[in-house]
């Protein structure tokens, strides 16, 4: 069997600076391949490589014709679609600014983003329609409105369809206006509290170059199918899940929903997924859970293992996904790589899906550096560790402590210019070349990024030693009873700071032990099962990472569109506690 650490190439990719020219390579290589595919019925369900240039031409010629100057700002916002893609790559390549919405935005919110983008136009499917009439009353700058579902125009929105429809058609490939690679092109508002989320400011040459280092470091294929379950306005989903396979010539499937994952992967066969370690976090543990049902296939597990290791080690190749073929079959039967991203992935899932036959791997990044800053790779890699910096990134660690961690800063052409209209924010992390991430972490013998925590949620325990809540949670979330936690500082009568957690309890282990012992489930019952496994933990821990406080919470916490806990929210309602 191959090291993890294997030393290998990198892989040759093609120098490219504009969104432009990976849509004018698509047409040039693969015109009749298919780049991006709807498994829900919407009005441009499928196009192939040729359509997707001229779709965008069109409607980028459309937009210039309704009204709209170059560098106007254009928001776009609706469910996972292939008329997203062509809306993003309209604004972006004829010179307009295009601002991505969280579609799972409050109404207020989304609101708020279009003041502060000062957008003029915005493209938006169905459900949005009656909030952006609403809009267009009350947002100055706010000037027209096209509907992706609409069929024709009525009053005053325009139908994305007829516009594209109606549109001549481009005779030249390269009928695109004029782009500065290095201005803005893109406007990501990241996820915080009503007015304090910053608009971060991506050029066309951030994210040319994100791609180009992605791709030197994991082989996409033409062939490759991607199975897209992500958001799309989130920039990991974005830049990793659409665009990174157009420059590959590979097919983007959009999956009708997430409950419709499992049945979608059947009709895709996907060779990639991107997906956030929750996603994968359950995926695992149902495998696992159907292992153990059948109790004659886990009795096997450990010769099945020892078996396969004897084959790897004669050059079997293939082995595991030949003895779990079966597993591999719910997967659509050909998944050559599974991709985490977003959070930090239980290095013991990463193991489960390897030892599965699955090729496993994550990354580390933020919306800042279009997203990605380190990388693993498919026979270089850790499972505990966030990845190696991308080719053209350098990492380093500033002012570290005695253990080597420190804010992780970066350098690179994928980083921002900055947040928009936000000086002083702008200030605050871009210095002297560097950007300071606000995660703590280090790098190891062998260049691997290692990550802590957000440097805002550290907690300094008694003997000044900074402890991670994000490290803690690991632990706990590993728990029985525990379906998800949030670990915070908290102050004690001596005014000491002290570990505390919020925990949401498994309520299908809590009630099947309850069951199984003749146990009324109570509140008493389930607070004394959760303090129960607190204090096996702490006899694991040193003093100063011991949990001291622990509160119950009944229903999950609020989440991203990523599934990042909203931290904010839980701080504010610890202080009711």
């Amino acid at each position: 069997m191959k090291t993890p650490l294997e030393e290998y190439p990198l892989y040759d990719v093609r120098e490219f600076a504009t969104l432009q020219a990976i849509l004018q390579e698509g047409m040039r290589t693969r015109p009749d391949s298919i780049a991006l595919v709807d498994l829900n019925a919407t009005p441009i369900r499928q196009v192939t490589y040729a359509q997707l240039l001229q779709h965008v031409q069109r409607f980028g010629s459309a937009l210039r014709q309704m009204g709209l100057a170059e560098r106007d700002h254009v928001a776009v916002i609706s469910e996972n679609r292939v008329q997203w893609g062509i809306a993003y790559l309209a604004a972006a390549c004829f010179n307009f600014v295009v601002v991505p919405i969280d579609r799972n935005l409050p109404e207020n919110e989304i609101l708020t983003i279009l003041h502060a983008s000062e957008a003029r136009a915005a493209v938006f499917s169905e459900n949005f329609r009656d909030m952006f009439e609403g809009f267009l009353l009350s947002v100055r700058t706010l000037d027209f409105l096209v509907d992706m579902d609409l069929p024709a125009r009525r009053d005053n929105l325009f139908s994305m369809r007829e516009l594209i429809e109606g549109a001549p058609p481009a005779t030249d490939a390269n009928a695109f206006p004029s782009v500065d690679p290095r201005a803005m092109a893109v406007i990501v508002f990241t996820s915080g509290s009503m007015g304090n989320a910053k608009g971060v400011m991506l050029s066309h040459e951030n994210i040319c170059a994100n791609l180009r280092g992605m791709l030197q470091m994991v082989e996409i294929l033409p062939a490759d199918r991607f199975l897209s379950v992500l958001p799309m306005h989130h920039t990991y989903e974005c830049t990793c899940g659409f665009l990174c396979p157009l420059v590959a010539g590979a097919s983007v499937h959009y999956a009708r929903s997430l409950k419709s994952v499992a049945d979608d992967m059947l009709t895709v066969r996907p060779t990639i997924i991107l997906g956030v370690p929750l996603l994968f976090d359950k995926m695992y543990r149902r495998i696992t859970q159907a292992i153990a049902e059948k109790k004659l296939v886990a009795a096997v597990m450990k010769p099945l293992m020892l078996l396969i290791a004897v084959m790897e080690v004669m050059g079997i190749d293939g082995a595991r996904r030949k003895v779990f073929k079966e597993v591999h079959d719910r997967f659509g039967g050909a998944i050559r790589i599974l991709i985490v991203g977003g959070a930090a992935p239980d290095p013991e899932v990463a193991r489960g899906f390897r030892s599965l036959g699955f090729h496993f791997i994550q990354g580390y990044g933020l919306t800042e550096s279009a997203p990605i800053l380190a990388l693993n790779r498919l026979r270089k890699f850790r499972d505990e560790a966030a990845g190696l910096p991308l080719p053209g990134v350098s990492l380093r660690i500033d002012r570290p402590d005695h253990e080597g961690r420190g804010e992780i800063a970066a350098s690179g052409p994928n980083v921002m210019l900055g947040y928009y209209r936000n000086e002083q924010a702008t200030r605050e992390v871009l210095r002297d070349g560097w950007f300071y991430t606000g995660d703590v972490g280090s790098i190891d013998e062998y260049g691997f990024l290692h990550i802590n925590g957000r440097k805002k949620n550290v907690i300094i325990a008694r003997n000044g030693e900074n402890v991670f809540p994000e490290e803690i949670e690991e632990h706990v979330n590993k728990l029985p009873f525990v379906l998800e936690s949030v670990v915070y500082g908290d102050r004690a009568a001596n005014d000491d700071e002290i570990i505390a957690v919020l925990i949401v309890p498994d309520a299908n282990a809590v009630y099947d032990y309850g069951k199984e012992h003749g146990s009324d489930v109570t509140p008493e019952f389930v607070r004394t099962l959760v303090q129960g496994e607190i204090n096996k933990l702490n006899r694991r821990l040193p003093v100063y990472k011991q949990i001291r406080s622990v509160q119950i919470k009944e229903t999950e916490f609020e989440k991203t569109t990523t599934q990042k806990i909203k931290r904010f929210l839980v701080n504010a309602e610890d202080s009711t506690h």
